[in-house]
């Protein structure tokens, strides 16, 4: 999706700032100048108002048939340069991976066939661009023939040689510049499709309010307890297709920790997407007390604090990347870098961060995502996969800095390692846009069949004992006595065994 945006407000941006203007202009000024050849051409000799009639009507049917194959080709090529935009900026993020699997050869494949589509569209397009000079051309010579003949054929005896070669001289201009004319024309309409592709993402849908209406808007330390509540939810991405998020009811606990895993395609993200409103929902999300559709995105948004899979840095100083609004002291800003363990790697709060936080690692990356959420102190943390690039040390330390910093905090984890949501207080399942379990691990790992159980088996029996036991462990520490009666009930049964 990036790489569609990128190619419309580069090439076809490109096409309508510099293109466009230029064949236009081009256009006005070759017809101004022809409007007044043919008024001294039709005075002198008044038999060229014909064939300078048959000429237009043919030269306006070979633009015609041109621009009837001409925009649909312009159109498809760019269709075909988007995957290639893609393609490239795919293969530059993931060079070392691509090394280290040694498969240059195979992205260098899949380039050359997305490389091969978009050049045959764009030779397609030359070529026929030349051919319709061609076509040009021949009318062209059609008409000077018919010029030149028409003074031997209508022979008059006041015609002054002067005015023959006055004709035949600003007819050889007048083809040539109507030629040029023609195909400037037909190169605005095909720049035109440019146009019509940057103005599509004028029509989008637009989003919700930006801002909450006064007599709507939360109190500013909104939400408070973290209470989150999805009452027949669902979502679709586009009004054509099938809901993503079907019917999810579900209500989660203030200061709970839930974990959400699912197979790909299963909804977990999509469920982070209807909690921010990235996307329509219908049915209600409730946010302590209040329903998140009457509420501005900007108001949302910014209570509900995100760390997502890929870091998200600015180039600037730690400063702004850590309080880009300048809300908190510096002392609070050396806290949270402290609490993540990395006091000791910046110098000081202006340090510069390059390009996309190229300067430090990935997990230095992800543990500054995590001061920032630190400082923004909202009731609600959503981590996107947080863990999936890291190192386990990486991955232990930002576990336990969740746990200590976040303690009141409800905190929503899209689990890509199962290890990392075992001790959450409750596990969303999800596949196929619905919730088909939700419990505490150690509960769904009582079902023999549920999905939940699958999915730990699939690690490998040695993990998955160590899965139950980090399971069990957590479920003594928050509900002893049930899991004493459960002992009680177990050794009654040996016992009558």
């Amino acid at each position: 999706m990036i790489c569609r945006i990128l190619n419309r407000f580069s090439k076809d941006m490109g096409a309508v700032d510099e293109l466009l203007p230029r064949a236009a202009l081009d256009a006005i000024q070759i017809f101004l100048v022809m409007s007044g050849i043919l008024i001294m051409v039709f005075i002198v000799s008044p038999w060229i108002i014909a064939p300078a009639v048959i000429l237009g009507l043919l030269f306006y049917y070979a633009r015609v048939v041109y621009l009837a194959s001409a925009q649909d080709v312009k159109r498809l090529e760019g269709v075909t340069r988007a995957p290639v935009f893609s393609h490239i900026s795919a293969s530059l993020y993931g060079m070392p991976t691509i090394r280290s699997c040694n498969a240059e050869k195979m992205i260098t494949n899949e380039f050359d066939a997305l490389q091969d589509q978009h050049t045959s569209t764009w030779y397609m397009f030359l070529v026929s661009s030349e051919a319709f000079g061609f076509y040009l051309d021949v009318i062209s010579t059609i008409f000077l023939a018919l010029v030149t003949f028409q003074f031997l054929i209508f022979k008059d005896e006041n015609t002054l040689s002067g005015n023959v070669g006055l004709v035949i001289s600003q007819s050889l201009i007048l083809t040539g510049m109507l030629q040029y004319g023609v195909r400037q024309t037909a190169e605005v309409a095909s720049n035109m499709t440019s146009v019509e592709r940057v103005l599509q993402y004028t029509k989008l849908d637009k989003e919700g309010p930006f801002e909450s209406l006064p007599t709507k808007k939360p109190d500013r330390k909104w939400p408070q307890s973290g209470k989150i509540i999805f009452k027949n939810t669902y979502l679709r991405y586009t009004p054509e297709d099938p809901p993503v998020l079907k019917n999810l009811n579900i209500e989660i606990n203030p200061g709970e920790k839930i974990g959400i895993v699912g197979r790909t395609g299963a909804g977990k993200s999509t469920l982070i997407a209807s909690l921010f409103r990235l996307a329509p929902i219908e049915g209600n999300i409730i946010i302590d007390d209040i329903d998140t559709s009457t509420v501005g995105l900007n108001d949302l948004r910014s209570s509900i604090s995100i760390i997502p899979q890929e870091p998200i840095l600015f180039s600037s100083t730690i400063r702004y990347n850590l309080d880009p609004f300048e809300r908190v002291t510096d002392d609070l800003l050396w806290k949270a870098l402290e609490n993540v363990e990395l006091k000791g790697a910046i110098d000081n709060l202006n340090q510069q961060v390059s390009e996309g936080g190229s300067n430090f690692s990935a997990g230095q990356r992800q543990l500054l995502c995590l001061a920032r959420a630190i400082v923004r102190n909202n009731k609600v943390l959503v981590m996107d996969e947080a863990t999936a690039n890291v190192d386990p040390q990486t991955d232990s330390l930002i576990q336990k800095t969740i746990r200590q910093n976040f303690k009141t905090c409800t905190v929503l984890t899209i689990a890509h390692r199962l290890n990392t949501i075992m001790d959450s207080d409750r596990v969303l399942v999800m596949d196929a846009g619905q919730a088909v379990e939700f419990d505490h691990p150690y509960e769904l790992l009582q079902q023999p069949n549920g999905y939940f159980t699958r999915m730990v088996k699939q690690t490998g029996s040695n993990m998955e004992a160590n899965l139950r036991k980090v399971a069990q462990i957590d479920y003594e520490k928050k509900f002893p006595k049930d899991i004493s009666k459960e002992n009680i009930v177990n050794n009654m049964e040996e016992k009558k065994d």
